[in-house]
């Protein structure tokens, strides 16, 4: 198994530090605002990853942290004339509800900054203490010249560094590159004691703490969006490194930028759909579908047309799903048999290459084609042939791509099933009478409600959009 280590710039076979079990971090959001559709593709890429590491048997401990702290909440905060935490309460309440719509898995851990403050202060007395850092007059900086390997990961020379609009200038720092560990108190604003008087943390300095807090000094993976190499995850790996002497990281994974218009999507910008919007129009299912389109580490250009066109390409697989759902089958003696094994080490060795989804979708492609091929030659089909059918579906598309398809709950029970298939048997007589009209119009109508008939010989099915 490989993968693309951002830190030695070539795919490594990945070997965990103390194997089966992996330990993982992923930058997760400030919770000031409703995460956009940028950020739910590295929410969804680092999920999938997981997934599959699972799925490769490995015991994962998943860690993503939810920034409590910081410039951006206290700004919403004074906006909305509200306490710092009500405004970080609201937003991860809403964070919480927007992953758990995309099908993201529960993290193992949520650390929250306001909740690992010690943790953090301990750590930055730690760089104080060995000169890593210094302070001026209760305001902390991190001393990039003490640390000799600064750079290494985003491939920047320290030398040619200059300060600009990303980096804070400050006439207190000995260098235009340092950064704050430690910020003073300021009047309003949320602050704890330490040793240099009462303020906050630096962004930074947070997810240091927190990943050593829950994952140890040395982390397997460390994944974040391509955005953060510079300055964040360099400076995480500066901190952590003058403070344990020990690899930070052994894989850093990063995720490329979603556009939109040809132009990376931020809030900063105002170029952005939030996640929740997106879901409100379409389902999780299309919105992962899209992501595993494309590479994890490449761009991806967003839109509302390639979100429905996944919509569409999706109904390859449903309409083989209701299929295989609706098939009855067979007690027979010397039936003809699928052989879907290759298909599921095509797929492996595709998620296996650096977690090529694009290829590994490719794969599942040629089984529903195949398969497709399989039951229009053959009259009856054996119930083991459907059972592996599932068996592959499940294990790739909804146990490591996060897409559900088989539902867990007996159709015909809800009033809305049974309500569905009145509809249903309503345009079956209006096709009937050769009021194509009414039938279209049916069709379109439970369509426009995220309901998807198919037409087959076995009869009209349909799926509802999760």
């Amino acid at each position: 198994m490989l993968i693309y280590n951002t830190l030695t710039k070539k795919k490594e076979e990945f070997i965990p530090k103390n194997s089966p079990n992996v330990t993982m971090y992923v930058c997760g959001p400030t919770i000031y605002d409703y995460f956009h559709i940028g950020n739910a593709r590295s929410f969804v890429m680092s999920d999938i990853v997981r997934r599959y590491l699972e799925y490769k048997n490995f015991d994962v401990k998943f860690v993503m942290n939810l920034t409590d702290v910081d410039d951006k909440l206290i700004k919403k905060a004074n906006e909305e004339n509200v306490p710092v935490e009500q405004v970080a309460e609201k937003y991860a309440d809403a964070f919480f509800e927007d992953i758990e719509k995309l099908g993201i898995k529960k993290a193992t851990v949520y650390p929250k900054a306001t909740e690992h403050m010690q943790d953090i202060v301990d750590l930055i007395k730690n760089l104080v203490d060995t000169d890593y850092a210094y302070n001026v007059d209760g305001n902390v900086f991190y001393n990039v010249n003490k640390f000799k390997g600064y750079g290494k990961l985003s491939g920047k020379n320290i030398d040619d560094l200059e300060s600009g609009a990303r980096i804070e200038i400050n006439e207190e720092k000995k260098n235009p590159l340092d950064f704050s560990l430690w910020k003073k108190a300021k009047p309003n604003e949320p602050a704890w004691e330490s040793p240099w008087g009462k303020g906050r943390p630096g962004w930074h300095i947070e997810c240091s703490a927190m990943s050593m807090k829950h994952l140890g000094e040395t982390i397997d993976i460390h994944a974040g969006g391509n955005d953060l190499i510079f300055p964040h995850h360099e400076n995480e790996i500066a901190q952590s490194e003058a403070c344990c002497t020990n690899e930070f990281v052994k894989y850093w994974i990063h995720f490329g930028f979603l556009n939109l218009n040809q132009e990376k999507m931020s809030k900063s910008l105002g170029n952005f759909f939030t996640a929740r919007e997106i879901l409100k129009e379409h389902s999780a299912n299309s919105i992962r579908y899209l992501f595993s389109q494309t590479h994890y580490s490449g761009p991806l250009n967003f839109s509302k047309e390639l979100l429905e066109s996944s919509e569409k390409g999706l109904e390859k697989i449903y309409n083989l799903v209701q299929r295989i759902e609706n098939i009855k089958p067979s007690m027979a003696d010397n039936l003809n048999t699928f052989e879907n094994e290759r298909y599921l080490f095509a797929f492996e060795s595709a998620m296996d290459d650096n977690f090529n989804t694009p290829q590994a979708l490719a794969s599942i492609y040629d089984f529903i084609r195949d398969f497709n091929k399989f039951l229009n030659k053959n009259d009856q089909v054996a119930k083991n042939d459907i059972i592996k059918a599932k068996d592959f579906l499940t294990k790739t598309l909804t146990d490591v791509l996060g897409i559900v398809l088989f539902s867990t709950e007996e159709k015909g029970e809800s009033k809305e099933d049974d309500l569905i298939k009145l509809l249903i048997e309503i345009r079956q007589k209006a096709k009937l009478d050769k009021n194509y009209s009414l039938a279209d119009e049916i069709r379109n109508k439970l369509s426009e409600l995220g309901i998807t008939l198919a037409d087959s010989k076995e009869g009209t099915t349909y799926k509802i959009s999760k």
